[in-house]
């Protein structure tokens, strides 16, 4: 395994995942939405926080490449067409505490819309306590999986 350590800045997202948006079509949140398909398809996430964090890692850039799973036609939502899913577990660290994770990584080919640009990473732990917008945290990705530039 070889592995990167990189500072991520917090920043909010669309805030759909955790489905507190205002106009979010989906009252529950995405993720709790999502998790009996992930863990039907083998990837328990029932532990994490029913939501993502978003990590800008600008001026760098991502892209996934060998992931740990890779769900393909998730049909998840009635009205929408089924998705791709991509995950990849990572670490992140905050205030010096280590928090088992994953990349969430929606196939943009098969998402119809909230997109991420090339340098935010969206990632599922469990609860972070005490972090905030702004803050900066470690993440700690597989360079055999996750390309970084």
């Amino acid at each position: 395994m070889r592995c990167i350590e990189i500072m991520g800045l917090v920043k909010q997202g669309h805030r759909v995942a955790s489905g507190t948006a205002k106009n979010s079509p989906y009252p529950k949140g995405s993720i709790e939405m999502q998790i009996p398909y992930f863990l039907s398809r083998g990837l328990d996430l029932s532990g994490y926080y029913k939501g993502t964090l978003n990590l800008s890692i600008a001026p760098h850039k991502f892209s996934v490449q060998y992931p740990d799973f890779h769900f393909k036609d998730v049909h998840w939502v009635d009205g929408f067409p089924p998705e791709d899913f991509l995950f990849v577990r990572c670490e992140i660290s905050h205030k010096g505490v280590r928090h088992p994770a994953y990349v969430y990584y929606p196939d943009p080919e098969t998402k119809l819309g909230h997109f991420q640009d090339e340098s935010t990473l969206e990632v599922v732990s469990e609860y972070v306590d005490g972090l905030s917008y702004g803050d900066s945290i470690a993440i700690v990705l597989d360079l055999d999986k996750v390309s970084v530039t």
